[in-house]
């Protein structure tokens, strides 16, 4: 009974918190306020009552509404499109789990994850310095900033300072009274009502419709515009993924408990695919929410969707009095929300990370704020594979050794006929090529090789292929080849020789065992 009491103060506390979030997300969107709320409960719930994160708040977050705003910029005046993205991304999210890849999303490498949310955080600052000012907004980043000095210029004073309130009460409301009442919440209700009383001109959010939603069919669009709705809605699910499954982390760790990756993509999936159908915007599982979901109480699923119906129930009463709330207040909050984004850990610690590190993070910030937000993370794992490769590849030694001198086996071998090459560590794409130059500088009075691959820990299709080519090049300049190996290589190319290349030389998995082949083929010589 005491769980379902602090369940309920929990969820309780988070929608409170949630609330202006949502009416903020919404209309930077572009899709209205009441898409933010209505994203908030719908994704809220089903994301709780299906998810494998028991204290989790899910809702619009800043990541999934950059690139909402992106798509209904895309599909001007056709939001069925815009919905349609969102649709194709929940059901993106739901095959992720379905197919298990939740558990792989946490080997992202840190500086792509720190770029991408630092970009976002940039991206949501910048797009809410006209709405600071009093001036339209624009969608683009770029716009905003070739076109801030005429922005600054046409600046509504009245929005300036109520925006610039709103902010103050955001950074510097004492701990002790954020404990209990978010300075989102303080500031949206004491900043509407002071521009309520003072009869401020300014622009403001604006009817809000009462009732519950209609339901909305996507799948309206041009066959044309398939290519953007899907690029569109494969970074909408990646996004809206790691965004969560972050999230999920932060709730393990402060209550010691383990969640469920895959489960949890398949619930938000099934919430954003939801969102579509009552013109909502998409989110994913929200850290700050979450956090103040289990300090205030939450244990269970129950909290999450007593948030969500926390919400829905302020919607069908207080959605009127929502309609004087400024824009400029809404903007003041999400540049706080932008600054709370940025990723000051790993910002602190910029001197003292590698060069590599800071290249990743760098370009990830620049791709994310001026070109894609796909191509960041794309740009990024390719940049951080790369460098992995390197560093593996540099793990990799490949030395020859002459028999008689350095192994202790005493072979009959004139003029250094014999060598062995032993490989250690990854021989892999990019490894094998090592392998072959290594091979090039092979004089021709060798008669033998033995390749000692006993101790390759990894051995892909791409060293095999290399494999077959270097024993064929060897046996083209009349090279005997002996191959060492692994039982389980040895099965694995077999498997894959087609051609017979591995199945017309010998090969072992001991070295006495070619030593021996090798005294015995000089034995046979000997006798001829």
């Amino acid at each position: 009974m005491n769980t379902f009491k602090n369940d309920i103060f929990g969820g309780v506390t988070a929608a409170i918190v949630a609330l202006p979030l949502a009416l903020a997300f919404g209309v930077a969107s572009g899709a209205g306020a009441i898409a933010g709320l209505y994203g908030a409960i719908i994704l809220g719930f089903f994301a709780s009552l299906f998810g494998g994160t028991s204290t989790q708040i899910s809702g619009p977050t800043g990541p999934m509404t950059v690139i909402t705003a992106s798509a209904i910029v895309a599909f001007q005046n056709n939001l069925s499109a815009v919905f349609t993205v969102i649709f194709l991304a929940g059901l993106i999210q739901i095959s992720f789990g379905v197919i298990k890849i939740g558990q792989w999303i946490k080997y992202i490498p840190y500086p792509i994850i720190s770029g991408f949310m630092t970009g976002i955080g940039l991206i949501i600052i910048i797009l809410q310095i006209n709405s600071f000012l009093g001036v339209e907004s624009y969608g683009s980043v770029i716009q905003t900033i070739v076109e801030l000095p005429q922005t600054i210029k046409n600046s509504n004073s009245q929005s300036f300072f109520i925006a610039l309130l709103t902010l103050i009460i955001m950074f510097f409301t004492p701990k002790k009274v954020s404990k209990y009442i978010p300075p989102a919440l303080i500031a949206l209700v004491f900043v509407t009502l002071l521009t309520v009383f003072l009869n401020l001109s300014i622009s403001t959010i604006g009817e809000i419709p009462m009732g519950l939603p209609e339901i909305t069919l996507p799948f309206s669009f041009d066959i044309l515009q398939l290519s953007t709705i899907i690029t569109l809605a494969i970074t909408l699910a990646l996004l809206g993924s790691i965004d969560s499954l972050l999230t999920s982390l932060v709730a393990d760790s402060m209550t010691k408990t383990k969640h469920k990756p895959n489960k949890e993509l398949i619930a938000q999936g099934i919430g954003n695919s939801l969102c579509s159908f009552f013109g909502a915007i998409p989110g994913a599982g929200a850290t700050m929410r979450t956090v103040i979901n289990i300090k205030s109480g939450g244990t269970t699923r129950v909290s999450g969707i007593v948030h969500s119906l926390t919400l829905l129930l302020i919607v069908l009463v207080l959605a009127p009095f929502a309609s004087s709330i400024p824009l400029a207040v809404l903007s003041g909050i999400l540049i706080k929300v932008g600054f709370d984004i940025l990723d000051y850990k790993f910002i602190r610690l910029i001197n003292k990370v590698s060069r590599q590190d800071l290249l990743i993070m760098i370009t990830v910030v620049l791709l994310t704020v001026f070109v894609d937000l796909i191509m960041a993370v794309g740009v990024g794992i390719t940049f951080a594979s790369i460098i992995a490769i390197y560093k593996v590849s540099k793990n990799t030694k490949i030395k020859t050794i002459y028999p008689k001198k350095n192994i202790g086996f005493d072979i009959d071998i004139e003029d250094k006929s014999t060598k062995i090459i032993k490989i250690k560590g990854s021989l892999f794409f990019g490894t094998a090529s090592i392998l072959d130059r290594r091979i090039d500088k092979v004089r021709e009075r060798t008669k033998t090789i033995i390749l000692d691959c006993l101790e390759v820990s990894d051995l892909d299709l791409s060293a095999i292929f290399m494999l077959q080519e270097v024993i064929t090049k060897l046996n083209s300049r009349d090279i005997e080849v002996i191959l060492l190996l692994g039982i389980g290589n040895k099965k694995r190319i077999i498997k894959l020789d087609e051609n017979n290349v591995f199945g017309n030389i010998k090969i072992f998995n001991k070295i006495d065992d070619a030593v021996n082949a090798i005294q015995e083929n000089n034995y046979k010589k000997a006798l001829v």
